[in-house]
């Protein structure tokens, strides 16, 4: 019989023994609180506009936009529970069904969206195959049958508009008018504050009958949540004094999001164990701050397109040149340039590349300073905030992506 490993059976002794965590599923973006501190007024309004459904009325389409974080899904749906428990008691048949837009194969083609409702609502499509048209006439055979209200909740409904246009939105909020017996409503949700601009004002005006803002929350709001959280997560006693101050600061600074405060604590929990700690530290805080803020920057290199990652890989190609000890945007342009000819890209516009570096500048890739070139106008310079020992790994995922 093989011998076991003695260091691997110490690690699984001290974890055993000393768990920081009472449950840690609390903090995860999954768990649905009973209580949603500092939305009071967010669910009211939710409730006041989806009311009318319990006596048979459609209800008016409602647009809900805010930052990462901000409590709007947990807000739509604690609204969406009570509503369902309510009309169990009443004549009015109510189905509520929601449906995330980022989860892949759900919403990149309209047929998808479809196949996922009919799913839903106990019917079936092939994943593929049949005309869009026909599909709509399988949705409609499914929730006409008898008098009934269906509001459909679409969170991050930008990334299926993004995909598919919305076009999708349009016909299903012109169904209504189709239907012989039920009515239906849309709840979209949105992360994107701009996101009703771009839309076809023919959409946007079916679609934000009401529209409810969530502002961020600040850092004495994010520790209430933290500290409501904590006390069902971990052990008495484990978080020393400033702990949940310090992770509602960091989380404040990053537009109030409680999602990224509720994974600060996790990690940091996560990071006391490894270490065998009795309890949770102010380091343990910053540990996991930099251990999120390289995951962060890695998932962004990996998933933003070709020509983001052209542009990135423009600039770290110019930093590593010695003699350039500033960078100016005409400089990355040039690179840009060279970049796409050797790629086979298309070339974007130079004020298209000053968007791109504009966008890597909010998301802290970058540090970009307006500078005066005196009669030649206004350039901006620019900085690298990759960590040196993040780049390897950067330039490993741009360099497999775009075949350097």
């Amino acid at each position: 019989m093989e011998k076991s490993n003695y260091k691997v059976d110490q690690i699984f002794d001290s974890f055993m023994k000393n768990n920081l965590f009472k449950d840690k599923f609390v903090l995860q973006t999954s768990y649905t609180p009973e209580n949603i501190p500092h939305r009071d007024d967010q669910i009211t309004q939710i409730a006041s506009i989806l009311a009318p459904a319990l006596r048979g009325e459609r209800t008016s389409n409602l647009f809900v936009y805010g930052k990462t974080g901000t409590g709007k899904t947990l807000s739509v749906q604690s609204v969406q529970n009570e509503l369902i428990k309510r009309s169990s008691s009443t004549k009015v048949k109510l189905i509520m069904e929601y449906i995330n837009c980022k989860l892949k194969k759900v919403s990149d083609t309209e047929y998808r969206i479809l196949a996922e409702l009919i799913k839903k609502l106990g019917g079936s499509v092939p994943a593929t195959g049949l005309p869009t048209d026909q599909v709509y006439n399988k949705f409609i055979e499914l929730i006409d049958n008898e008098k009934k209200l269906i509001i459909l909740v679409f969170d991050e409904i930008d990334h299926a508009v993004d995909k598919i246009s919305d076009n999708f939105l349009y016909n299903l909020t012109r169904l209504n008018s189709e239907l012989k017996n039920s009515q239906i409503s849309v709840v979209g949700i949105s992360n994107n504050l701009t996101f009703l601009d771009g839309l076809d004002p023919r959409v946007r005006s079916s679609l934000s009958e009401e529209e409810l803002v969530f502002p961020p929350y600040n850092a004495l709001q994010l520790k209430d949540i933290l500290s409501e959280r904590s006390k069902r997560a971990f052990k008495e006693g484990v978080l020393d004094e400033g702990v949940i101050a310090k992770c509602a600061a960091f989380a404040a600074r990053e537009h109030g999001d409680a999602r990224r405060a509720l994974d600060l604590l996790r990690i940091a929990g996560e990071l006391a164990e490894r270490s065998n700690q009795k309890r949770i530290t102010l380091k343990d805080i910053d540990l996991a701050n930099e251990k999120i803020e390289k995951d962060k920057i890695l998932d962004f290199v990996k998933t933003e397109p070709k020509q983001f990652q052209l542009v990135l890989i423009s600039i770290i190609s110019l930093e590593e040149r010695v003699k350039l000890n500033e960078i100016f945007t005409g400089d990355i342009y040039n690179q840009y340039q060279l970049l796409c000819e050797r790629t086979k890209n298309d070339v974007l516009t130079q004020r298209r590349v000053s968007d791109i570096l504009k966008e890597f500048d909010m998301i802290g890739i970058i540090n970009s300073n307006v500078v005066s070139k005196g009669r030649q106008g206004r350039t901006s310079k620019i900085k690298l905030s990759i960590s040196k020992q993040l780049l390897p790994k950067v330039k490993e995922i741009l360099n497999d992506s775009l075949n350097l």
